[in-house]
């Protein structure tokens, strides 16, 4: 059997904790704190392959390990790796208090519908596009991704940081900070969780299921359920393809260019995806901000021209719609295709701008197809009868980057 005991934020382990092990595996912090079986073997973790591989030695002779671990091992922890490895029912696993759990009881808040991001050893910027897109995320740090570099990404999102550091020792330290006020400190190496709030909506409805708030019932929804300007809106029988195309999903940076009405955007951010909105008019701006607002997602709205303004927009997207143009749009679709990670949707209705879009997206570099969207509604006429009322066709191009991965999850 394996013991594995999460040395948590609350009280401090016992010392017999590794009574009768033979190895004992764990930080240097962990090995001081407790009392060693006299010859048992120590390992102190750093890389994980060589301590999983001396842990292997003591399993196939069926002698008793211990590993010490923080918090809840469970939590982004080393239980899943020794659970491929050995199999779950070699486990005696004893969670402590995870510090996500602790961080968010220091601050006094709920953490049942929060999201959880670990940047230890991975990519930034899903955790960044988490903390853009939901009210309340914890984010696990490491080295390059802390609080001073969420904070340089984060300087102009409405957000407020709750840094937890050395959380339950003597040196603990929680504050509350800016993302700007975070971005220019020398944070150190002791920081264990940060807390990303959208303070106006950190306290979420009461639900029966953890973890952020679920994907919505439906998407593709009535252009009803957005305000716009002489017919200027992306018809949902466009935005269902378009919407399967682009795949938003929690972790991802889409950008809607031409945004209009900002019904792709809305539709995206109540996906799980944080959105970026370019619209060029004073007056779509406002509508694209209030449409957001009525379905309660963050949309941050760029007020500018493309295929300027690109430049301005900071992190790289995983997907980009494009709706509109006119003149600049081989130009637009060109700038968005070489940023984009994944995937280039561009809705045209002008068949004399199909060509151009295309050999852009291909010049980029992306795979590229498209359809032209032909559709008839249901109408009334006078008898209680139907006639169907055709909707202006649309051509949908979308160019795919080669061997992105399209599928699971962000990592």
């Amino acid at each position: 059997m394996i013991t594995v005991v999460g040395a948590g934020t609350g009280p401090p382990l016992p010392e017999d904790v590794a009574d009768g092990a033979e190895l004992v595996v764990g930080g240097r912090r962990h090995l001081d704190a407790v009392r060693l079986p006299e010859g048992a073997r120590t390992v102190v973790l750093g890389a994980l392959a060589p301590a999983l591989d001396t842990v292997a030695e003591y399993v196939a002779k069926e002698r008793p390990v211990t590993v010490l671990a923080s918090g809840d091992p469970g939590f982004f922890g080393i239980v899943r790796a020794l659970a491929e490895r050995f199999g779950p029912e070699l486990l005696d696993v004893r969670p402590g208090v995870s510090s996500v759990a602790a961080a968010f009881a220091r601050a006094g808040l709920p953490w049942d519908d929060a999201v959880v991001a670990s940047a230890h050893g991975r990519e930034l910027r899903t955790a960044v596009n988490l903390c853009r897109a939901y009210p309340k995320v914890a984010v696990l740090t490491g080295p390059g991704a802390g609080p001073a570099e969420l904070g340089a990404a984060l300087r102009s999102d409405g957000r407020v940081f709750v840094v937890a550091s050395a959380l339950g020792s003597d040196e603990e330290r929680v504050e509350r900070v800016t993302p700007a006020e975070a971005a220019e400190r020398d944070w150190g190496t002791a920081v264990s969780v940060v807390l990303c709030l959208d303070e106006a909506r950190a306290l979420g409805p009461v639900r029966a299921v953890a973890g952020p708030r679920p994907g919505p019932a439906g998407w593709a929804l009535d252009e009803d359920a957005f305000a716009y300007r002489d017919s200027m809106i992306t018809k949902f029988e466009v935005r269902a393809l378009a919407l399967a195309r682009l795949g938003p999903r929690p972790g991802d940076l889409v950008w809607d260019v031409g945004a209009g009405s900002g019904s792709v955007a809305v539709e995206c951010a109540r996906l799980g995806a944080a959105v970026t909105a370019v619209e060029k008019t004073p007056d779509g701006v406002g509508r694209v901000r209030a449409n957001a607002a009525a379905h309660g997602v963050d949309v941050r709205v760029v007020h500018g021209a493309a295929p300027a303004v690109l430049s301005d927009l900071g992190d790289d997207p995983d997907g980009v719609f494009v709706g509109g143009g006119g003149r600049e749009l081989p130009a637009i679709v060109a700038g968005c295709a070489r940023r984009a990670r994944r995937v280039v949707v561009v809705a045209v209705a002008a068949l004399d701008r199909v060509p151009a879009a295309r050999e852009a997206l291909l010049g980029a570099g992306l795979e590229c197809d498209g359809v032209l969207l032909q559709s008839s509604r249901l109408a009334p006429l006078p008898g209680d009868v139907s006639r169907l009322a055709a909707a202006n066709p649309v051509f949908l191009l979308w160019g795919v980057r080669p061997h992105s991965r399209i599928e699971g999850v962000a990592p």
